[in-house]
């Protein structure tokens, strides 16, 4: 397989870039802590400028470039393919540094397990084992879809190689549609991870809040899973707040129960955003978004604790406002990665 050479500017660094990889995905496999967040052309956080050379970009249009960007010639490393031999300008994050480097390969659909209407633990066996941190995702490539689509694992790390993803099921996505329609057990994608800054970090003294909405659920059940089983935060309260647009969404309080470590150790809050919704299901929870329900329990308490949240970026939006702006949270209390 080809492979091409990629020379940071200024500095004694490069790294082997294979054939079809992108420029981010090759320097976190190299171990080089390339700045970025979601990986897939939405944040603009791995920016870079490609000072000799030639790339293929993968999605001309991502998001994560603004007019201004577009003008100055930067580009998304998640989106360029070498095409030749590279010379790139780029500023290191060393907290990017994987922990655990990518791997892609061939994974199995062993399992799929129905929560609600539309979401579900989609459960896959690759060759390697998973190794990951809880609260990072990995990047599925469904054969006959383009491009890639990141997910959160929701168990843990483990050597038989399992990696297990909650899904919900989007109206027009293609990939959720094709995974909830058509796959069976035995269907075969391609995954690529880990990935993911927003991990859990149990060396911090406080206590740990995780926050999700939709998809957002995964992360948030991995991190406190390992959480829950941390000898080191024994003396910790773990919070989960999850928030749905009708009852039917709401499914953390069944998974909880089920789990011998997370029951009686997690606490659990859960809102509905669609008032008629709630009236309809004669629903007797906290009506409105999960941000709110968040303040409303913890209020001036919110600056002891640390924060893991994922889901809609409406959601997150709002969340990362209030925390820093009404309850003065600072930002290095807040993980969570961005998607668009």
């Amino acid at each position: 397989m080809t492979s091409y050479n990629v020379k940071i500017s200024g500095q004694e660094l490069e790294f082997a870039c294979e054939e079809g990889d992108t420029i981010l995905r090759a320097a976190l496999r190299a171990g080089v802590g390339m700045p970025y967040e979601c990986n897939s052309g939405g944040c603009g956080a791995c920016k870079v400028e490609v000072l000799n050379g030639e790339v293929e970009n993968i999605w001309e249009d991502a998001p994560g470039l603004s007019p201004r960007d577009i003008k100055k010639g930067r580009k998304l490393s998640c989106q360029c393919i070498p095409t030749e031999d590279l010379e790139i300008k780029v500023r290191l994050n060393p907290e990017a540094m994987p922990l655990h480097k990518p791997i892609k390969g061939k994974a199995v659909l062993f399992e799929i397990n129905k929560l609600t209407e539309d979401m579900a633990e989609f459960c896959f066996k690759t060759e390697h084992p998973a190794h990951f941190k809880a609260g990072q995702f990995a990047l599925l490539d469904f054969p006959g879809i383009t491009g890639s689509r990141g997910y959160s694992m929701c168990n843990l790390p483990n050597e038989e190689g399992e990696w297990r993803f909650i899904i919900k099921k989007m109206p027009d996505g293609s990939a959720t549609t094709t995974l909830f329609e058509d796959y069976e057990v035995g269907a075969e994608i391609v995954i690529d991870g880990p990935y993911g800054l927003a991990y859990l970090k149990p060396e911090i003294p406080r206590d740990i809040v995780c926050v999700g909405g939709g998809s957002g659920l995964s992360p948030e059940m991995s991190i406190i899973k390992a959480a829950a089983r941390d000898p080191q935060l024994n003396d910790r309260n773990i919070y989960l707040f999850y928030g749905g647009r009708t009852p039917s969404d709401i499914c953390p309080p069944k998974l909880i129960e089920a789990d011998d470590d997370l029951r009686g150790r997690v606490k659990n809050f859960n809102a509905v955003s669609d008032v008629e919704a709630a009236e309809a299901a004669g629903w007797n929870g906290d009506v409105g978004f999960i941000h709110e329900l968040l303040g409303k329990t913890l209020g001036e308490k919110l600056p002891e604790h640390e924060f893991y949240f994922c889901g809609p970026p409406p959601m997150t939006d709002a969340l990362t406002r209030m925390l820093m702006t009404e309850y003065k949270v600072p930002f290095d209390q807040i993980h969570y990665d961005r998607f668009y």
